[in-house]
């Protein structure tokens, strides 16, 4: 057993006076055989201990790797007629040679991503031996879960490699995050460490505002300055100066630009496009707008107050037109409505006796009827209120004779009602009808 990177000392002895032939070092046996000392070949880590003797063929290999691991044997040739044969070896000595794993790598992953999104981070190293391992993730100072490292021979099968791999979810404050990678064997006195920056892999929308001094409105022809500040930048921009950095490790920077302030421009938009870190652009607005002078915004007030009353009179005028249109068509409908009134007829009783004056005096005894006849129609008209306590009687006129007025009168005689029930006056073709409700005493 021999450390990497120390002398390895092989013995070898044989007996003097033996058969004539060369003696060698080989490493393995049979077809695979390697040979690592030979008096004909110059190794300048192979050196012999006693070059002059001719027995003792004991060497030494120094700085030993991993590769130098296997079996060693020394062998004795001799001469024959087909050149030559072995003569005499050793039992073989097995060298294992315990390498130290090399410095760990971390990488991280080849593109950049945003807060809250996750990433892969791999530590890998290599030429260790023995083959057992242990590796331990550390996020600002504090352990962090990984998964198991994945341990693979080398192609000698003399030494291992080794690759760990931890994810992590990205959040604004891991500008100054570092992840270690701490790798523990037993070659080394201590464990190695290799680190990571997660600013490396984290991305940070900056944040983008335009400021104008003065604010608007601004009077004409004053210089106005629009500035833009860029916040959270995450990773220093090249060929900038002015960049800031914050306590949390991003940066800031402020762009400036001045505008005269011009009539023509009243209403121009100043924007700042910034772009970062192959993200999309960010744009930003401000509005550059003028101020009115006092004159022209009291000409326009002036204007606006004419307009208003133009249209308060406007609006009284129209109602006034609507309003007497109203009354007109109202005056022309009342008139046709009066024009097609139907003749009437009233029904009244003859003089009496005084004892029927007496009563007659007597406003609630009175009886009458007004009879109203259609032009040229014979219809029945029923008196509005009817009750049990009313006497009926029919009437029926002759053909109403040619007058003016066209008017039929007809007198009662109370005495001679009937009392008996309610029944429809006989139709004829040449009357015309109407009934007549007295309300009893």
């Amino acid at each position: 057993l021999v450390m990497g990177g120390q002398t390895l000392n092989l013995t070898c002895t044989t007996p003097r006076g033996g058969s004539a032939g060369a003696v060698r070092w080989l490493k393995g046996w049979g077809s695979g055989n390697e040979t690592v000392f030979d008096q004909k070949i110059d190794n300048p880590r192979v050196i012999r201990v006693q070059s002059g003797s001719d027995t003792d063929y004991s060497i030494q290999i120094r700085d030993v790797r991993p590769e130098d691991a296997g079996t060693y044997y020394c062998v004795k040739f001799r001469k024959s007629l087909g050149g030559e044969e072995v003569s005499q070896r050793g039992k073989g000595t097995e060298v294992s040679v315990h390498a130290q794993p090399t410095p760990p790598v971390v990488s991280g992953p080849s593109h950049r991503a945003g807060t809250g999104q996750s990433v892969s981070v791999t530590c890998t190293a290599g030429g260790f031996f023995p083959k057992d391992i242990s590796v331990k993730w550390f996020k600002a100072g504090s352990p962090i879960t990984a998964q198991q490292p994945q341990v693979t021979p080398e192609r000698t099968n003399s030494s291992y490699n080794m690759s760990s791999t931890v994810t992590v979810t990205l959040q604004k404050d891991d500008v100054r995050s570092q992840l270690v990678c701490e790798v523990q064997h037993r070659t080394l006195p201590a464990p190695l460490r290799g680190t990571y920056q997660l600013s490396k892999a984290l991305r940070v929308s900056p944040s983008v505002r335009v400021v104008s001094d003065p604010p608007s409105p601004v009077e004409v022809n004053r210089t106005v300055n629009f500035t833009c500040h860029v916040e959270n930048i995450s990773r220093m921009v090249e060929n900038i100066s002015r960049l800031v950095e914050n306590p949390q490790g991003l940066f800031q920077l402020s762009s400036l630009v001045e505008v005269k302030a011009t009539e023509e421009k009243n209403g121009s938009m100043i924007t700042c496009r910034v772009v970062h870190d192959a993200q999309d652009p960010i744009n930003k607005t401000a509005v550059l707008w003028i101020a009115v002078p006092a004159k022209e915004a009291s000409s326009n007030s002036s204007q606006a107050e004419n307009l208003l009353l133009i249209y308060i009179v406007v609006g009284v005028v129209c109602t006034v037109l609507v309003l007497l249109v109203v009354a007109i068509l109202y005056l022309i409908r009342a008139k046709q409505s009066k024009g097609k009134s139907s003749p009437s007829a009233r029904l009244h009783e003859p003089e009496k006796s005084s004892e029927a004056t007496t009563q007659e005096s007597d406003p609630n005894n009175l009886t009458y009827a007004d009879l109203n006849f259609d032009r040229e129609k014979k219809i029945i008209r029923r008196m509005a209120e009817m009750s049990q306590q009313s006497e009926y009687a029919c009437i029926q006129t002759n053909q109403a004779p040619a007058s003016d007025d066209n008017l039929t009168y007809a007198d009662l005689d109370m005495v001679h009602l009937s009392k008996a029930p309610r029944r429809p006056c006989p139709e004829e073709s040449v009357s015309e009808y109407a009934s007549v409700q007295i309300a009893r005493k």
